[in-house]
This record gives structure tokens, sequence and C-alpha cells, in this order.
């Protein structure tokens, strides 16, 4: 009877053995691991905020109300669908509507013709269009904001895809709180982000999510058209589909039946 308990309580203490590895590795899935647990506030250092730039080929919604219907009517008439303010939407079926800032700079609007905006935020993109209504009506009011603001999210996250976001101010948490978090086999600790410079060129730099110096990165707020990839680690082979489990258990099985076989022949 001893003999026979042994190689049974070998598979238990061989699959326990796995499990509770695995639990003891969850602190790897936690984000910003140096703030303290301790139940006190404590300051944190947050990145500035610097305000997005108008590039070209980026679309913009640009409303000018006036005292004139038809001149309202026809400036407006561009902007079309607006982007969704309590979801972003994501993937391309539905098409952008607005004012397509040409190669040069230059959005052409009916009734005030064209104005460079690019290389403009859109608190001076709103000035400039203003400073342009001006002329032809009385106290316009402008709103300038961008329809393409995308950015996209691939790798080990729930719900990888391209996102046009609600709003400008999106840090790399936003993102990631968009694409559904990371998975358990998302590496936190080398996450890259790619985006491209004024000038054209693309450059990317890596980021860990365990530590608090994101919040303070000159990253942490993302740009338009920043793609955030998310490293997969290399247990996710041996873990997929729980096929490491039930190589053990397999394992421990064939082990018993040796036992038993030598046993009872």
């Amino acid at each position: 009877m001893k003999k026979l308990y042994f190689p049974v309580s070998l598979s238990c203490v061989v699959i326990m053995l796995f499990l509770m590895c695995s639990c003891g590795n969850t602190k790897k899935l936690r984000y910003f691991q140096d703030i303290s647990e301790a139940n006190t506030a404590a300051p944190l250092a947050l990145a500035s905020y610097n305000e997005a730039i108008i590039q070209p080929d980026d679309i913009l919604a640009i409303n000018v109300n006036t005292t004139d219907p038809a001149a309202t009517i026809s400036i407006n008439s561009r902007n079309g669908v607006y982007v969704n303010s309590s979801s972003p939407q994501s993937g391309s079926a539905n098409p952008l509507s607005g004012y397509l800032v040409s190669k040069d700079g230059e959005v052409e609007i009916p009734v005030l013709g064209k104005i460079k905006l690019a290389g403009l935020t859109t608190v001076q993109a709103r000035a400039a269009v203003r400073e342009k209504a001006v002329k032809s009506f009385n106290d316009p009011v402008v709103d300038v904001r961008f329809t393409n603001f995308r950015v996209t999210v691939l790798g080990e996250v729930n719900h990888p895809a391209s996102y046009i976001l609600p709003n400008e101010q999106v840090t790399l948490l936003d993102a990631i709180g968009y694409a559904g978090d990371l998975t358990i086999y998302g590496r936190r600790t080398n996450i890259l982000l790619i985006r491209k410079s004024p000038d054209g060129r693309n450059f990317s730099v890596k980021l860990d999510m365990t530590k608090k110096d994101l919040l303070n990165s000159p990253y942490f707020y993302l740009k338009q058209n920043d793609v955030v990839y998310v490293e997969p680690l290399k247990t996710k082979v041996l873990n997929n589909d729980n096929n490491l489990v039930k190589y053990l258990s397999l394992a421990a099985t064939l082990f018993t039946a040796v036992i038993l076989a030598k046993r009872y022949w």
C-alpha cells in the first residue's frame, strides 16, 4: 500500500509545485511595483503634457458659427460625423470626415479660403481660423478638433486594434485601457513605442510599466499615429492552453504507471 500511495502523491506534488510557482510569478503582472504600499498619500511626479501639433495629412473638424446661416452651413458642411465622445472607434470601417491638411500644411475652407495650420496646436489653429473669419463675419465662434487622433496597440493585449480617440490628451495607460489591458503573457518591462518625429523620421523607445518613472516619462503622453507594441513573455509558448500542466500531469501519470508495473510484474 505504501508503494502505491507514493506515486499518486508524487503526481499531486508535481502539479501543486507548478501551480505554486505560477502563483509566485503573479508579482510580475503588477504595474508600478516600486510605489510604496503604505496606506498614505504619496506624491507622484507626472510628465508635463505638450499639446498635439497639427501635421500634413491630419484631418480636422473645423466649425465656424456665424450670424450668417448660409455661410455657417457652407463652412461646416465638410465636417460630417464626429468621433463619438463616449467611446473610441477602431478600425477603418467608418470613414473620417473633415478638412484634410495638405502636404504644404494648409486647409481650404469655403468662404474663408486657404489657411496654414500645420505646426500649430488646435488652440492656435482656432485663433488662426478666427482671425481669418473676423474679416468677413462679426464675432465668429470657432472650434478646431482632430478627427483622426489615432493610436495603434498591438501584441499581448486583449483587444489589439487602431483606436481613434475622442481627445488629444491621451496617456499610455489610456491606450492600454482602450485595448482591454495586457494579457498575462504581456511583457510589462519592455513596452515598445514607435513614433514619427515632426521631420518625418520614425524612432522607437522601450518603456517599463513596472516602474513609477513611466509616469514622468516624456513618452507617457501619446501623439497621433503612435504605435504601442506589447512583447510576449517567453513562457507563453510553454503555457499556451495550459500545455505545461497537461505535460506535467501526463508525465506524472506515466511515472505512476511505471512504478505500478514494477510493483506487480
